[in-house]
């Protein structure tokens, strides 16, 4: 199978609008003040926020400033505003979000500030001030699908190698480095709940976002077996050539995972939280 990150974006479309925790995005839309607002999104991809945020339809006339490092990312989601432009201007930047708020001039004017399933690749200690950085006084954010921890694939092989697996997956998310700094937090939905008081932030609600895939009458819903597909590639290139694993087993291991995704067997659970509150 050829794997495409944009085709992965839009295969968990579905499985993102089930997770999101609509009692902390209430609390938030409470909470945000009426008229149009400085939008900033970090880690945008192809722009599914935007078309999320569109349906909503509070937003009119709004400025929404989309960061994402991937060009690719970037050009979808310029298409895909392109076949739906939403009710409030759109400003699409490629850059690291954290290099892209080193500049003063872009400090202190955000109204609102997105993360979504962005932060647990980041180390949330050193990025919550930059981020914050941005915000104008009495802003908001609002950070979903965090991941914190807990991945579950069923049914069990054999439960003391999928254990291992999985915890060693989980280990290459907490040592991840990029361009040499550290990148990753397998539990930063937990710890964004001590990290935002930290950084300034005030919580105003938490809860959680679980991803559930589960196929019904043998068969998953949308793009959702592909996504399935890609998150075990994920899992493939996370641990392949591993030490402490032992490389045919794993292989197997992903053909068995792989072959009950084709026959609409697999059940996967990622526990996640949101969070939402103000600066």
């Amino acid at each position: 199978m050829i794997y495409s990150f944009v085709r992965y974006l839009e295969a968990k479309k579905t499985v993102d609008d089930r997770a999101l925790n609509h009692h902390v995005w209430q609390t938030l839309r409470a909470a945000l003040p009426s008229g149009p607002l400085t939008i900033l999104e970090a880690g945008a991809g192809i722009g599914t926020m935007i078309g999320r945020l569109s349906e909503w339809d509070i937003f009119s006339g709004s400025r929404y400033i989309a960061i994402d490092s991937d060009p690719e990312n970037i050009r979808t989601a310029t298409q895909r505003l392109a076949d739906n432009p939403p009710p409030f201007t759109v400003e699409m930047e490629t850059a690291d979000v954290l290099d892209y708020l080193v500049d003063d001039s872009r400090k202190g004017k955000v109204d609102l500030l997105i993360a979504h399933a962005f932060l647990d690749l980041l180390d949330i200690s050193t990025a919550l001030p930059v981020l914050f950085s941005a915000m104008a006084p009495g802003g908001h954010f609002y950070f979903t699908l965090n991941f914190d921890g807990v991945t579950v694939f069923e049914p069990v092989i054999d439960r003391a190698f999928d254990e291992q697996v999985l915890a060693l997956y989980h280990r290459t998310m907490d040592e991840r480095l990029v361009n040499g700094r550290p990148s990753g937090d397998s539990r930063s939905g937990r710890h964004l709940l001590q990290e935002i008081p930290a950084a300034g932030g005030e919580i105003l609600a938490a809860g959680s976002s679980d991803w559930i895939v589960f196929p019904q009458d043998g068969r998953y819903q949308g793009g959702e077996a592909y996504f399935l597909h890609h998150i075990l590639h994920f899992v493939e290139t996370s641990l392949t050539g591993h030490a402490e694993l032992d490389p045919k087993r794993l292989a197997n291991w992903l053909a068995r995972r792989h072959a009950q995704v084709d026959a609409g067997e697999l059940i996967y659970i990622a526990h996640q939280l949101d969070v939402a509150g103000r600066v």
